[in-house]
């Protein structure tokens, strides 16, 4: 387990370039030049034609989903119109699921229930706590790990963690400050959004989760050096249930599934940093 597997950001050295894969071969697209020092990776407008295949794809989508919605759901006067009154009728579909938790330890989503969906939603709240700016503040990240670790390895990794996210080099290398904060007029960016979720083992107090998510990772400014980039990650979590909820005893982290990067114009630096400030998060639920 290394530090990057921890938080899950991405390597700042590969951050220059951008891989594309197709027609099977794999080819390098350098960032246009710009005069906005943020924005450097901008990408150019698409071609009209690529555009209107786009547009009509995502219309077809969403049509489909909507009749698919609707199904069974529309005016009951129009569907015994038909002569079929006493036929069934189906049944609108529905959410599936456990509602979220309501209790919270720490600032941090607790209380799971003993079960698939339980240990499935709190290996996501942890990995959203785990990959936050907070652990890059050693109070911070104190609570963290006691809050979201079992008791008896807790202790361990908070030594391992303390070291680590003091390593002067490393904090240099991603943009922070010595005390892990950002440079005058920057915002320092570390967030993990889960995807989806999968049980792979449970049996009795132990379980083995798959976490698939999406990190934001860099410093968004007008100065940044490490712009906000995008990775994908998935993290395996090895879990136990003690003192009535599940805590987290150990973890793997491999990167994707990585899925095909969109030709979408990057944002500004003061874009990005009005998002991150605005759009909170949410408590992750199976």
């Amino acid at each position: 387990m290394s530090l990057g597997d921890e938080h899950g950001h991405g390597d700042p050295a590969r951050a220059d370039d951008e891989l594309y894969a197709g027609g099977g071969q794999t080819r390098t697209r350098l960032p246009e030049r710009s005069t906005d020092p943020y924005g450097g990776a901008r990408r150019g407008p698409r071609s009209s034609s690529r555009s209107l295949i786009t547009v009509v794809a995502v219309v077809v989508l969403l049509v489909a989903a909507i009749a698919f919605a609707n199904r069974g759901g529309g005016d009951p006067s129009a569907a015994d119109s038909g002569g079929h009154g006493n036929d069934p009728k189906a049944a609108a579909t529905a959410p599936t699921g456990k509602r979220p938790v309501t209790t919270k330890t720490a600032g941090i989503p607790s209380g799971f229930s003993h079960d698939e969906q339980g240990v499935q939603s709190a290996a996501a709240n942890y990995s959203v706590a785990l990959g936050s700016a907070e652990m890059f503040n050693t109070a911070q990240r104190h609570r963290i790990v006691n809050t979201v670790y079992a008791p008896d390895i807790a202790a361990a990794r908070q030594a391992d963690l303390d070291s680590a996210y003091s390593n002067e080099k490393f904090l240099s290398n991603i943009g922070l400050q010595k005390d892990g904060t950002a440079p005058a007029n920057q915002t320092f960016v570390s967030r993990v959004v889960p995807v989806g979720t999968k049980v792979t083992s449970l049996r009795g107090d132990r379980a083995s989760v798959e976490v698939w998510y999406t990190s934001l990772f860099g410093l968004s400014g007008e100065a940044s050096t490490n712009p906000v980039s995008e990775s994908w990650y998935t993290t395996t979590y090895q879990l136990t249930w003690v003192d009535n909820d599940w805590k987290i005893t150990d973890f793997q982290q491999k990167d994707g599934p990585v899925p095909v990067g969109r030709d979408q114009r990057a944002s500004t630096a003061d874009d990005m940093t009005k998002a991150v400030e605005e759009y909170g998060g949410f408590t992750y639920a199976r």
